[in-house]
């Protein structure tokens, strides 16, 4: 760090070899990765504490919600504690309380690497005065200005607000202010079957609320394999009792003295207590003055970027969110690592891998990575399929979690893995066996590994074994 002296700013001016715009996944990612390269590092965060959305109103308090919201209705499942739990009641605020300690100690986490390798941390709202220069108001007005050979936008993004939903009405919802839900609802419509609205749907339904989902398309989550996407629904519908309106689109919200109706295109309309609306995001781009840089920006605020996360301004990059997809929080991390390397080193000689895996918290998980059914039979890849259900796997009785299937797709001929897709318990933890084994050199991604290793028995693992072995058999 340079620091130059500004009469007419009246102190010395600090100029930064990076500035990181946002303190999520990949402002962390790009910022530790430049300072341990010896960069002076710089991150601005418009909330007064660091963390971004993923751990303030994103994937940390939804994922540990979800989790708590799981273990309370395993408990009352439990016919052990019939008598204890029957009765047992939880609050909207006492679920919060759990889900804030754990944002609380992300917090600590993530402010200490930022302390322990040098990195200042700024707090207020960021714009570009010009190519080299932000200025940075805080929260009770002031604004100077910092300078920096490079820059990181890392701003994330919030949830899409259509101007015709009053979204400042208690009964309306995005997935920012459901955590702010003063109470649990009798009942709920999700409009939005994405990722954030099914996991949502299934929280609420292990809560005893009643779901009403609506999707905008003709399937859920279309890209998932069909099987994966199908047993979903089935699960969703006929177990865990959730109505699902596929292929829907809203007409008008009517907020009412009790609640919300949604009246759809089809001339349905849905009363509950709430409407969370989980139909899309929009990057974090409006305020930072980008037009006048000549940096691009689409209709839903994301930024444009080449191969290197390189804006049309060669020394400003953009990672995570902001950038569109995957819009995965592990995804920006890796992005905002690339990018502190490609800054410090003027190249980055690794490439992020292409398949990274998905996980989506629903009640059962889902996992996936690689290539679907749909894609492999578009491309004519003669491929076999061989799966493993987890109602047969010792495990699964053991636990009761008998729900869901472990499939793997491989090539018929060179027996490689193409694709792993999971339903089930701890499905998210489960396909890194399978990622480990995609990512190896062509002769040892085979589906042999998995016939030939020997699992810890009983396991959820064991079901590679058992997919593999059935897959395998259908060739002969």
């Amino acid at each position: 760090m340079r620091e130059v002296d500004t009469k007419e700013h009246g102190f010395m001016e600090k100029i930064y070899d990076i500035i990181v715009i946002g303190s999520g996944p990949g402002g962390e990612g790009a910022s530790i990765k430049a300072a341990k390269a010896g960069k002076s590092v710089a991150v601005v965060e418009r909330h007064y504490e660091v963390g971004g959305g993923c751990t303030h109103w994103g994937t940390i308090p939804s994922k540990a919600l979800i989790h708590i919201i799981r273990q309370y209705a395993e408990l009352r499942e439990n016919a052990l504690f019939d008598k204890v739990t029957r009765n047992l009641k939880l609050t909207y605020a006492e679920l919060m309380e759990s889900v804030d300690d754990v944002v609380g100690k992300q917090v600590r986490d993530r402010r200490g690497f930022y302390d322990r390798n040098d990195i200042d941390v700024i707090n207020g709202e960021a714009s570009f005065v010009d190519a080299h220069t932000i200025q940075v108001q805080d929260n009770e007005g002031a604004v100077r200005e910092y300078r920096a050979d490079h820059f990181v936008i890392a701003t994330g993004s919030h949830p899409y607000h259509p101007e015709d939903v009053d979204f400042d009405n208690p009964y309306v919802l995005d997935s920012d202010t459901i955590l702010e839900m003063q109470r649990i609802p009798d009942t709920i419509t999700i409009y939005g079957a994405g990722v954030v609205g099914s996991e949502y749907a299934s929280a609420f339904r292990g809560l005893d609320v009643k779901v009403n989902l609506v999707n905008t398309r003709a399937r859920m989550l279309e890209f998932l394999d069909d099987e994966i996407s199908d047993a979903l629904s089935y699960h969703m519908r006929d177990e865990e009792g959730i109505l699902i309106r596929q292929n829907e689109e809203y007409e008008r919200v009517e907020v009412v003295d009790d609640g919300v109706i949604l009246h759809l295109k089809t001339g349905k309309k849905i009363k509950s207590d709430v409407l969370l609306w989980a139909n899309g995001r929009t990057g974090n781009s409006a305020s930072l003055g980008l037009e006048p840089l000549g940096i691009e920006v689409d209709h839903r605020g994301n930024i444009r970027t080449n191969e290197n996360y390189q804006t049309a301004v060669a020394h400003i990059y953009a990672v995570g969110d902001i950038v569109g997809f995957p819009s995965l929080s592990s995804a920006a991390y890796d992005q905002g690592r690339y990018v502190g390397t490609h800054i410090s080193e003027g190249k980055c000689e690794s490439t992020l891998v292409q398949d990274f895996p998905t996980g989506i918290y629903t009640t059962p998980e889902i996992s996936s990575v690689g290539k679907t059914e749909r894609e492999l039979t578009e491309a004519k890849v003669p491929y076999e399929v061989g799966r493993s259900f987890f109602r047969n796997l010792a495990r699964g009785q053991i636990t009761g979690k008998t729900a869901g299937m472990l499939k793997i797709l491989f090539h018929r001929e060179t027996l490689q893995v193409l694709g792993i897709h999971c339903f089930g318990q701890n499905a998210s933890e489960i396909v890194h066996i399978g990622q480990a084994i995609m990512s190896q050199p062509d002769e040892h991604n085979t589906i042999t590994y998995f016939i030939n290793t020997t699992f810890n028995y009983p396991t959820m693992a064991e079901a590679y074994r058992v997919a593999a072995l059935n897959g395998y058999n259908r060739l002969f």
